[in-house]
């Protein structure tokens, strides 16, 4: 597809309209979801969504309009409709924080890519989730048996009034198996892979890389397992995550936290705000010195990875915390600005029809140097826990509590029963200053989050938080357990 021609209209229509920078983003946005559900398909659709959205800024306020119609009335409409928003925002507003971008790009970018999914027939992509959904029922007491899978692709072109002509064409993909197992009044789940499937940036490569047929057996026999397992004992004691819990606890304690709008009282909607403060920038032991995060939104697989952000900002790198230490936030140009950064390019947008905003994008957990077995030695008693099954988080993200599927006991050093209903809390600094080792890089994986909510109207975004199986000393067990 190309815009130039409607692009510019939109942009010389703002111009006349007073502002003072404008930019346009066209998108073309195709989802396809297909859910099997105890041996039936329940869900098989495929959606396209396709308009633009206008920026408009004037006087140190920012406008914003969207619409589908591309007829030249309908783009001046809309322009004139982001410049009026810009004007009347100024107009009202007690501070002028905006600023218009000095820096343009002509670029293109495409997701890396194996295999494209348009290639797999669709008989064989439903057949896969048949199979995979019908291998989890091993026994009676799997009394639901669900695989899905999940495929996006976004073509997109961005232009500017300072110049920017930027094309990108995103692919996103993801599949899961989950079983539900039920007997007297107990229910245990178990999920593939992680605790919600393998969401990556790629193609079909990713839903094989799922090997949702080759687990599916094993993922059925541990739910059904979990039903006469004993309880997790409850206490203080070493706890070892695996990679996707760490991938959520990521998202909930460091992620959502570090979005710089939080931080500065912009933005509280789903998440609250934040317990971090910017006087603590370069300050603050977030962690232990094993504790380095950063956010890349350039990373191969990631789910968020992308050439350029939703304002026309290039992706980079940049450190979050570094080994241990608050270093950064996720930013826009605007925020950015105020604390005398530049933006790391996590403005983001759910399609056309939304005004652009900060979001969670490749947030990484760097890998340590432990193998992964490595992780139980010296612990004397503690819990392996795997794949969320609740979570809950107060409104600063500072205090905690999570809940996973699976747990095993370790007692000296050594893996041993399984146990049901595992739960650990904390507070932030205090729990990843706790962390005295991580897994090395065979461990470690590009966990994506294909539903992370903000804003009001409410956008979903899709976010990684990659990660590998971490260890922590001294964690409250068992806590909010009532059985």
């Amino acid at each position: 597809m190309t815009y130039e021609s409607a692009a510019q209209r939109a942009l010389d229509t703002a111009a006349a309209r007073g502002a003072q920078y404008a930019d346009v983003r066209f998108e073309r946005d195709r989802s396809e979801n297909i859910e099997v559900r105890n041996g039936r398909v329940a869900t098989l659709s495929d959606d396209e969504s396709i308009g633009y959205g206008i920026r408009a800024f004037y006087e140190g306020a920012w406008g914003f309009a969207a619409s589908p119609d591309t007829s030249d009335r309908g783009i001046d409409q809309t322009a004139a409709r982001a410049v009026e928003i810009a004007k009347a925002g100024s107009a009202i507003a007690r501070e002028r924080f905006g600023e218009a971008p000095s820096e343009a790009y002509v670029d293109r970018y495409a997701t890396p890519m194996e295999e494209d999914p348009r290639s797999v027939p669709l008989a064989e992509r439903v057949g896969l989730l048949l199979d995979a959904e019908r291998l989890l029922h091993v026994a009676p007491r799997i009394r639901v048996g669900r695989a899905w899978m999940d495929l996006w692709r976004k073509e997109s072109e961005f232009y500017s009034s300072i110049g920017s002509r930027i094309a990108q064409e995103t692919a996103q993909s993801g599949s899961g198996i989950e079983a539900l197992a039920v007997d007297g009044g107990d229910a245990q789940d178990r999920t593939w892979p992680g605790d919600n499937g393998l969401y990556q940036g790629g193609g079909y490569e990713i839903i094989r890389k799922a090997a949702l047929r080759e687990n599916a057996q094993r993922i059925g026999e541990e739910a059904v397992a979990l039903l006469s397992a004993p309880q997790c004992p409850q206490g203080t004691m070493d706890v070892v995550l695996g990679g996707s819990q760490v991938s959520l606890q990521i998202h909930e304690s460091c992620g959502h936290p570090a979005e710089l709008d939080r931080v500065m009282g912009w933005e509280a909607n789903f998440s609250g705000t934040s317990f971090l403060e910017i006087d603590q920038l370069d300050r603050l032991q977030y962690g232990s010195p094993l504790v380095t995060i950063v956010v890349d939104n350039t990373l191969p697989l990631g789910f968020a990875t992308c050439g350029y952000d939703d304002e026309g900002a290039k992706s980079v790198r940049s450190d979050i915390i570094r080994e241990g230490v608050l270093r950064g936030y996720l930013m826009s140009r605007d925020t950015a600005r105020r604390i005398g950064r530049a933006t790391n390019a996590c403005v983001r947008a759910e399609s056309w029809m939304h005004v652009p905003m900060i979001r969670m994008c490749n947030l990484n957990l760097l890998p340590g140097a432990t193998p992964f077995e490595q992780l139980f030695e010296g612990i004397k008693h503690g819990i392996y826990m795997e794949s969320n099954r609740s979570w809950s988080i107060d409104d600063r993200r500072l205090n905690f509590q999570f809940g996973c599927q699976i747990g095993w006991e370790i007692v000296d050093g050594k893996r041993t029963r399984m146990v049901k209903n595992p739960t650990y809390g904390g507070m932030t600094p205090r729990f990843w200053n706790s962390c005295d080792a991580v897994a090395d890089a065979n461990s470690w994986e590009a966990w994506g989050t294909p539903n992370c909510g903000k804003g009001e109207p409410m956008q979903t975004g899709r976010t990684s938080q990659c990660a590998a199986p971490a260890r922590f000393r001294d964690i409250e067990v068992g806590v909010g357990y009532a059985g």
